[in-house]
């Protein structure tokens, strides 16, 4: 049996509220990609949502608010950069790292004393958030390490009817993770690339942000969600080649009498399967995950795509491609 999945309309909004009330999960749109939702309140349902996706326990969830909502019962304080970062950005594609106030269950936060947050742009999910009244832990609705989605179709694929309700969004605007920024100490540190760039949260803050990467020698960072060297993986092994060696790549593989699946801006020839990538990188990250969902049930033997630019609008993007080919034990 698969998930009931039902447009978000007042009645299906209604339905979901009960369920959530009730300790179930949800299948909820955002504008990044699809979350499995649970009152972040309730222990139990929190709990569901680990067992379902076989997630790690100490790994934390984020907490999504509605637009207005009071900070106060899921932050101990709002440091003034958390501030400007709201301001410009909520609702949408940005989490935030505060400290957690007391009473946020460890659950939530893999027992760290920091809490992530975020207040999505998606219509349906404000919808749902304002109803329900109360915050939802709300990862990405997959097995755990596995492709994201970014259709309702895709959530109801992974957990049949495991997940009872699905609201139906469409296809996400973003379709890949948010960006996430440790403001929980004076110096704002980016953790996960996503659609607000670093340029555009050194411009609000004023002063660069820091990575994960520049940080980790002079004190630990906050466990987030997606900073796994393994992620975002398809069941198919992934492999990130250029586009001058693809046409090689595909010859080799067929020599081994292995079939390729591939997603290049240009057709190299020789693919079981080609698919045509978008040049542009919103585009591209959109279409990511419903891409290697798409050539993941091929039934092919290995999945070659073109490495994307090394510019900084592409950040997101080779972000989530590299955990995926490491997942995927092709890296």
């Amino acid at each position: 049996m698969s998930a009931r999945i039902l447009p978000p309309t007042p009645e299906a909004i209604a339905q979901a509220v009960a369920l959530l009330q009730a300790g179930q999960l949800v299948g909820m749109p955002t504008e990044t990609v699809y979350g499995l939702a649970a009152d972040a309140s309730d222990a139990e349902a929190v709990a569901r949502i680990f067992a379902a996706k076989g997630r790690p326990n100490d790994h934390p969830v984020i907490v999504h608010v509605a637009a207005g909502a009071d900070l106060s019962r899921w932050a101990a304080s709002i440091p003034e950069a958390a501030r400007r970062l709201m301001d410009a950005f909520w609702p949408g594609p940005l989490t935030l790292i505060l400290p957690r106030a007391a009473g946020v269950l460890d659950a939530v936060t893999g027992g760290q004393d920091t809490v992530g947050l975020r207040c999505p742009s998606h219509p349906a999910a404000q919808a749902l958030l304002a109803a329900f009244g109360g915050g939802l832990a709300a990862p990405s609705a997959n097995r755990f390490g596995r492709v994201s989605p970014t259709t309702a179709a895709h959530v109801a694929d992974e957990f049949g009817d495991a997940v009872p309700l699905v609201l139906d969004g469409g296809p996400c605007e973003v379709g890949i993770e948010s960006t996430i920024v440790d403001v929980s100490t004076q110096i704002p540190i980016l953790l996960r690339p996503g659609h607000v760039s670093a340029l555009a949260l050194s411009e609000v803050l004023g002063s660069p942000v820091l990575t994960r990467a520049q940080m980790d020698a002079q004190r630990p960072v906050p466990r987030v969600s997606g900073s796994l060297s393994a992620h975002y993986a398809p069941r198919t092994p992934l492999r990130l080649v250029d586009a001058g060696r693809l046409a090689d790549e595909i010859a080799a593989e067929a020599a081994r009498g292995r079939s390729a699946g591939v997603w290049s801006r240009q057709d190299p020839g020789g693919a079981a399967c080609w698919l045509e990538a978008p040049a542009d990188p919103e585009r591209y990250a959109q279409a990511l995950y419903a891409t290697l969902r798409e050539l993941d049930g091929k039934g092919v033997d290995v999945l070659l795509f073109e490495q994307p630019p090394a510019a900084p609008a592409w950040t997101a993007v080779r972000d989530r491609l590299g955990r995926a080919a490491v997942g995927s034990g092709e890296a």
